[in-house]
């Protein structure tokens, strides 16, 4: 009787010590839960290779994020999905912060990450043009972007720079769809037209354009594009952003570390439909103009040559600068590049 006491008895510690190990498991699985972030970007680009790079290379997952990708097609469509509640982070150009900062917005957008760090856009010339020089283009005339975009805005700062009026010295033409300005250069319309990766390219494969010059190369460097929280879910989950921000820093450093067939390789599943060849060209395109941003930290100076070309072009759409400090905290970047 004793005998089978005993063996009772073992036979309930081994199935306890087994039940115990099997909860620990669990345990510590659920504490190593994935978070969902969603993220809506303001346009599917190349130009914004590291993001993808980082999703694709399971640089979010280590971080233990997945990200719920979405496409704003605007950077005020971004911005109005974030501060409705719909998105968590946005990813579009820093300057709609600044109109919502200025608007007295109490949950305001803050900046904590820089992706590229110059205007993405290249003039296409007719011809090959190996000196290319702005002052070239007086007298001609230019399909720009949409009146009031950045793009646009950068492109008139550059003619100005150059000592070229728009309006007055080149003919700029800017009631074209952004999206059917690659074809209306092919139909003839304009002897210039700026444009983003891929339709450069394409356009110069086809041998139906050339790129004689980057808008970006000559406005200087900038935060272009980069991404921002509301103030109250950046104070609610500090520990999110501050594990996207890594994500994004180990994207930035990965490309920087492989050649522009491993990139295009890496990002080709965000480009259904897009020759490799295309790919590998953009990147290169980009990287030679250094738009990709090597680390996620936003500069002071850069943020106010954004906004000197913003009011060069129109003054009245920033009244007044807001403090870096109220619009940036680059306190994540920072940690993530230790």
């Amino acid at each position: 009787m004793t005998r089978k006491k005993f063996c009772i008895s073992c036979i309930l510690l081994s199935f306890i010590f087994i039940v115990t190990i099997f909860s620990g498991c669990g345990g510590k699985k659920s504490s190593k839960a994935m978070v969902t972030v969603k993220l809506n970007e303001v346009a599917r680009s190349v130009f914004y290779a590291p993001m993808y790079v980082a999703i694709n290379q399971g640089m979010f997952k280590e971080q233990g994020i997945n990200i719920d990708l979405t496409t704003g097609q605007g950077a005020d469509k971004t911005m109005q999905q974030v501060l409705s509640g719909s998105c968590d982070i946005g990813f579009c150009g820093p300057e709609q912060t600044i109109y919502i900062y200025n608007q007295q917005r109490k949950d305001y957008p803050v900046l904590f990450a820089q992706l590229t760090t110059t205007d993405g856009s290249f003039l296409v010339g007719r011809k090959a043009e190996k000196n290319f020089d702005w002052k070239s283009v007086k007298g001609k005339s230019i399909i720009g972007g949409r009146p009031g975009g950045v793009p646009e805005m950068a492109l008139e700062y550059v003619l100005k720079k150059n000592g070229i009026q728009p309006g007055k010295d080149v003919n700029l033409i800017t009631n074209i769809a952004y999206t059917a300005t690659g074809g209306a250069f092919k139909s003839n319309t304009g002897d210039y037209v700026a444009l983003f990766e891929p339709t450069a390219s394409m356009l110069e494969k086809d041998k139906n354009g050339y790129v004689v010059a980057s808008v970006g190369k000559s406005a200087g460097v900038l935060p272009y594009t980069c991404y921002f929280s509301t103030k109250s879910y950046m104070e609610k989950n500090p520990q999110v952003i501050q594990k996207f921000t890594n994500a994004i820093h180990q994207g930035q450093i990965w490309v920087q570390k492989h050649s522009d067939k491993e990139v295009a390789e890496s990002i080709k599943s965000f480009f259904p439909g897009t020759d490799e060849d295309i790919l590998i060209s953009v990147v290169k395109n980009y990287k030679s103009i250094n738009a990709y941003a090597t680390t996620p930290v936003i500069k002071e100076q850069d943020l106010n040559r954004l906004m000197d070309i913003i009011q060069n072009y129109k003054s009245s759409l920033i009244v007044s600068r807001p403090d870096f400090n109220k619009i940036v905290n680059n306190s994540f970047s920072e940690k993530a590049i230790k």
